[in-house]
């Protein structure tokens, strides 16, 4: 409609402007037409003796369809024989009064057409019956105007209407053409919302903006399918994991409420392993939903969760991680070289990532081994020698739950790693296992930042005992 209404403006203006300018034209070649007939003089003198009552008959009549009048100074007009009169005007008396040279004009004679005039004072001898000089008018009807325009108005209007309709009708189309992808795109939304279905997708053709924002819906839609994959498959294996220390829990508080409810009592040596095993499960479910949280949590950058996460010491995070491995592992000697290096992480999640590495380390390292821990140029290498992980199972051990066969009698949630994982593509690094030689694994935790800290970070404790710049 909006194309339609325009092109209506636009047309109706040209075929205006057209028919003003034909109009004009038309008009100007009908004065030149009137200016250039020549009206002799014996005419005028014959036609002013008809007027004054001395009839001595009209001679010499001009050629083509003109009125030939006199004017006299008194505004009376004298018109030729069979011809319809027409009233003088003020310009046609001026000019029989000598006070104008010539005037033009359109009159409307007494038979009701419309008259062109053009009016000059007489050159000749022919006065009024009073004997005052006369002034000339020669007319010719307008219908050679008024024809042609005619024509042309109904001629505009017709093409004018053909062209406001095709205009409708090619702006519908092409409306309708465009809005068809919005169409798509919307239907599809209404049956994510409907149906909750992500698997839906939309055609994407050319680079428009429709195109783009189509791809943008079906990456959406994919990622979010995804991350409902992800969800479902995490709590199918957090159940997994929480149903073995739930039921082992469940039968060790089983057998100390029958031991209680029979009076049979449990020997004291039974009772303290069943008390230690319960205390270790339960710590096994404390570390396990831990872990949970820290896999669910999302960062956190300033109000709201948004901006840039805070500058940290990489150093010095790393350096409390040492501290708490020694805790946890007196016997081994953990070798450690620490350059200065500063990242944007966020404190807590980046701490808990090094510490799990360092408990990797002392947790697959023999008794006496060493743990060798080297920062540089934002490389974070941890290095046991412990035995090693199989090659075949280097590409699941950032998987959530996984844990190596050999290792799944050890304490542990199967999700360290997978934190790792997390953190470090947060943080715009990566991490990655290798067979270190000589035997042991290698854990290369790598992340962009610098030597030295920005200018605008001053450095202040972080938890744990960690710096970070705010």
């Amino acid at each position: 409609m909006l194309t339609a209404l325009a092109v209506a403006l636009a047309v109706a203006a040209s075929a205006a402007a057209c028919w003003l300018i034909t109009r004009d034209r038309l008009t100007e070649q009908l004065d030149a037409t009137l200016k250039s007939v020549s009206v002799n003089d014996a005419y005028v003198r014959a036609l002013s003796a008809e007027c004054n009552g001395t009839a001595q008959g009209v001679s010499f009549p001009p050629a083509g369809p003109y009125t030939v009048q006199l004017v006299s100074v008194d505004g009376r007009v004298c018109t030729s024989p069979e011809r319809s009169q027409i009233p003088a005007t003020r310009a046609d008396v001026e000019v029989a009064q000598g006070r104008a040279r010539d005037a033009m004009h359109t009159a409307r004679a007494a038979n009701g057409a419309q008259m062109r005039v053009s009016t000059e004072a007489s050159r000749g001898s022919a006065t009024d019956a009073f004997g005052n000089q006369v002034a000339v008018s020669v007319a010719t009807p307008m219908d050679q105007v008024s024809q042609p325009l005619n024509q042309l108005a109904l001629v505009l209007l017709i093409v004018s209407g053909v062209g406001v309709l095709g205009a409708a009708t090619t702006g519908l189309w092409v409306a309708r053409a465009g809005l068809k992808p919005v169409n798509r795109l919307t239907a599809a939304v209404e049956h994510v919302a409907r149906t909750e279905d992500l698997a839906v997708r939309i055609p994407t053709d050319g680079e428009d903006e429709i195109a783009r924002l189509s791809r943008s819906f079906n990456s959406m839609t994919a990622a979010l399918a995804a991350s409902r994959d992800l969800q479902q498959q995490l709590i199918a294996d957090a159940g997994h994991e929480l149903r073995t220390p739930l039921t082992s829990l469940r039968t060790n508080i089983d057998l100390l409420e029958r031991s209680e409810r029979t009076g049979r009592a449990i020997p004291a040596d039974d009772k303290l392993a069943l008390l230690d095993s319960v205390k270790a499960q339960m710590g096994e479910l404390a570390a396990l939903i831990g872990d949970l949280q820290e896999l669910s949590r999302t960062p956190d950058h300033g109000a709201g969760g948004h901006g840039a996460p805070p500058v940290v010491a990489l150093h010095d995070v790393a350096a409390t991680a040492l501290e708490r491995a020694r805790l946890r592992g007196p016997s081994l000697t953990l070798d450690a070289a620490l350059d200065p290096w500063y990242v944007r992480a966020e404190p807590a999640a980046l701490e808990r990532a090094v510490v799990n590495l360092l408990d990797n380390a002392v947790k697959f390292s023999p008794a006496g081994g060493t743990v060798e821990v080297r920062l540089k140029s934002g490389l974070l290498t941890v290095r046991d020698h412990g035995p090693g992980i199989p090659a075949d199972e280097l590409p699941h051990v950032f998987e959530r739950f996984w844990r190596s066969p050999s290792a799944r009698s050890l304490p542990g949630s199967g999700l360290g790693l997978s934190i790792v994982a997390r953190t470090a593509q947060q943080a715009g690094g990566a991490v990655r296992l290798l067979a270190a030689e000589g035997g042991g694994t290698l854990v290369e935790l790598t992340l962009p930042g610098a030597a030295t800290p920005p200018p605008d970070h001053a450095p202040e404790p972080g938890p744990e005992g960690g710096v970070s710049g705010g």
